[in-house]
């Protein structure tokens, strides 16, 4: 979320780092302190294994963030039956990670549903990088101009904003919230691959995010 997702936490040795808010930019992602809730890098290490993943699911889990957290995701511009589904996947992928964080879902079962490869890796250890720092989310983010591309017929890009100015971590012990000012580096333009598997699920399979990109300032 916003400049308070930063904890003087160092960048992980991956591609660039991995801190406990959004992505950093191009390749090698995250070169910024400041980032967002359930934005993760492409790569990653990984430091523990979901409960569940898609093929180990009779049907899809039910995720629940808690009432201080909310996340609104732009209605499709699409009637494309696939496109719907790769952006309501991709949804669930997000708010997936953040339930997990904020211990909603604290098994990691979504986590491990809606995410494979370089992906479900990175994600994991974003996740375990909020329970070290013995912080949570809470706040409001907004995901915008979601643009879906289909490769073929299980394979799709997505494109997508975030604004997190509203969004910020907030201490497990003493619930103090860590507000910011909103500026540029408050919006987040998002890149991501996706996968679909034999359950029919559309997994993120890559992920990378630019902070303060140019076409998701308002």
């Amino acid at each position: 979320m916003n400049r308070p997702l930063r904890l003087a936490t160092s960048a992980l040795a991956v591609s660039a780092a991995l801190l406990l808010s959004s992505c950093g930019s191009s390749d090698d992602e995250t070169k910024d302190n400041d980032k967002i809730a359930g934005a993760e890098e492409e790569g990653g290490k990984k430091s523990a294994s979901p409960s569940a993943s898609a093929s180990e699911n009779s049907g899809r889990p039910k995720i629940k963030l808690p009432e201080d957290l909310t996340m609104t995701f732009e209605k499709p511009r699409t009637g494309d039956a696939v496109k719907k589904a790769v952006l309501a996947d991709n949804a669930e992928r997000m708010r997936a990670v953040n339930a997990s964080i904020t211990g909603t879902d604290p098994k990691g079962e979504a986590v491990g549903y809606y995410n494979t490869g370089r992906a479900l890796e990175a994600a994991v250890t974003w996740v375990q990088k909020f329970k070290d720092a013995d912080v949570t989310l809470t706040g409001d983010v907004r995901y915008y101009d979601r643009q879906v591309t289909l490769k073929d017929k299980k394979t799709a890009t997505l494109s997508f904003c975030a604004d997190e100015g509203k969004g910020y971590t907030k201490n497990k012990k003493n619930e103090k919230v860590n507000k910011t000012p909103v500026t540029k580096n408050s919006y987040v333009s998002y890149n991501t691959q996706l996968i679909k598997n034999d359950d029919g699920t559309w997994q993120t399979s890559q992920i990378i995010s630019t902070r303060g990109a140019a076409q998701c300032q308002p």
